[in-house]
């Protein structure tokens, strides 16, 4: 069985607002706190509790890669290329050389995803072994631990937004109504779509329409 040193997985690679976030997280498996699995099984509290223990904990290393709206709004790139940058940018942050690293696969073909997170950490000064598979955060604590950081991260970039507007934005998923709410208002108001979303995406284009056509009452 391999022995990976480094468990990585991103949160916010779907959401209408605000960045998305990766995160690494370098150590022993057998230290992880019990109670670790994907991070979309536990509650807000319990990932906020495992977050703060795996940051105290000096057997761990942890990096934070983030890909900005603006990144995630230029035409020449793409999610699966967006993916692999947010994880190198953890990655790089703590690996060393000849660790083995456990990621989750952020494009259908798991090889492809895992030679371009590789080459990324290479042209870091990095050369690793890296294993990408669908799913790593249900299979190996190490990614689950990585899901429950990048998660708990990207949640209190979104707070912080919220902050920036004098509203909560909610988690920037197109599905969240506090999120609905807020574009709708905001949109309402200024008659354009605020600087945390991310307006190359459809949802965007058809608020914007709605707007235009109904007040956002189809919205």
């Amino acid at each position: 069985m391999t022995s990976y040193r480094i468990g990585v997985d991103e949160a916010g690679k779907g959401p209408v607002l605000g960045p998305m976030v990766a995160a690494a997280v370098r150590g022993d498996v057998g230290e992880i706190p019990d109670g670790v699995t994907d991070s979309k099984r536990l509650s807000a509290a319990k990932r906020e509790s495992v977050a703060a223990e795996l940051h105290e904990k000096p057997e761990f290393a942890i990096g934070v890669g983030v890909v900005t709206v603006e990144e995630i709004d230029t035409p020449e790139t793409d999610m699966n290329r967006l993916t692999v940058a947010a994880q190198v940018r953890a990655i790089a942050q703590v690996a060393a050389a000849g660790d083995k690293a456990i990621v989750d696969a952020g494009d259908v073909s798991e090889s492809r995803f895992s030679r371009r997170v590789t080459e990324g950490v290479a042209a870091e000064g990095i050369e690793l072994s890296v294993t990408a598979e669908h799913g790593a955060d249900d299979s190996h604590a190490l990614a689950a631990a990585a899901s429950i950081i990048a998660k708990v991260d990207r949640d209190r970039r979104m707070e912080h937004i919220g902050e920036q507007y004098d509203r909560p934005v909610g988690s920037g998923y197109p599905s969240d109504q506090t999120t609905r709410s807020f574009l709708a208002a905001y949109i309402e108001s200024e008659g354009e779509l605020p600087e945390c979303a991310r307006r190359s995406w459809s949802t965007c284009a058809d608020l914007i329409a709605a707007a235009e056509q109904s007040g956002l009452t189809d919205f």
